[in-house]
């Protein structure tokens, strides 16, 4: 079991917010008091760490501060499951992401972000982790090939995504991305530096036409900012912003 003892009130409150969210039992006790009989792992702050006498075979979690709830409550996790394993990240290329976080193979993290926000999630995930490993889905060639490219710094696997959308029930909308990619997470795939792709014609046509939707029908970029959009370079609205730039 989780025990939460901290004087630290707003480490208390994101802590016990973050194990509600995952159905975990834990309890919470005053720092100083004496743990159950039952604890495996206690989750203090650097003030509380005199105040908590920590038996032997019990494991002591500290947290820096209230935005490190997560991060302690995900190594707390780790002990009650053996050690936790090696965090993958899946990731299901597209317009909205999907990034699924496991650790050992069970998922502890999941988002479904803007593309502009992908990189940044990620690397935020796997910061600090002694071995971690990205995996993403071939598919959305363009939008997939600016995830890789922009992890220079971090080990990159290219997945055969090919089934990994499964089917969506009742209930299930708007899920598909997120479980695509814990999917992804879980399949081997050929380890990339970099991945460079020609954008074909139809594809560059889609993005003249999301530039022309986006000013309302006022405009529509021509091929080299289209590639430089494909490329990761720029963006639609900034594509657009040069244009007008250029033309008046």
């Amino acid at each position: 079991m989780i025990v939460v003892a901290t004087a630290d009130f707003e480490l208390y409150h994101e802590a016990v917010a973050e194990l509600r969210d995952r159905g975990t039992v834990f309890t919470t006790v005053e720092p100083g008091s004496e743990l159950p009989d039952r604890t495996r792992v206690v989750i203090v702050s650097h003030d509380d760490v005199d105040a908590v006498d920590v038996p032997e075979g019990v494991e002591r979690v500290v947290a820096s501060d209230a935005d490190d709830a997560r991060r302690a409550v995900e190594e707390a996790l780790g002990v009650l499951r053996g050690g936790g394993g090696r965090t993958v990240v899946g990731v299901d290329p597209g317009t909205r992401p999907g990034i699924a976080v496991l650790a050992g193979g069970m998922v502890v993290a999941a988002f479904h972000v803007p593309l502009a926000d992908a990189v940044s999630v990620i690397r935020r995930e796997v910061d600090g982790e002694a071995d971690p490993l990205v995996r993403v889905g071939d598919g959305a060639r363009l939008q997939g090939s600016r995830i890789v490219n922009d992890l220079d710094d971090v080990p990159v696997e290219l997945v055969d995504e090919t089934g990994t959308t499964p089917y969506l029930g009742t209930g299930a909308r708007g899920m598909g991305d997120v479980l695509a990619a814990v999917n992804i997470a879980r399949l081997d795939g050929e380890r990339v530096d970099s991945r460079e792709v020609e954008p074909t014609p139809g594809e560059l046509q889609r993005i003249k036409d999301e530039s022309r939707q986006r000013s309302g029908g006022d405009r529509t970029i021509d091929e080299e900012l289209a590639r430089r959009v494909a490329s990761g370079e720029l963006n639609v609205d900034e594509a657009l912003d040069e244009h007008r730039d250029e033309t008046g």
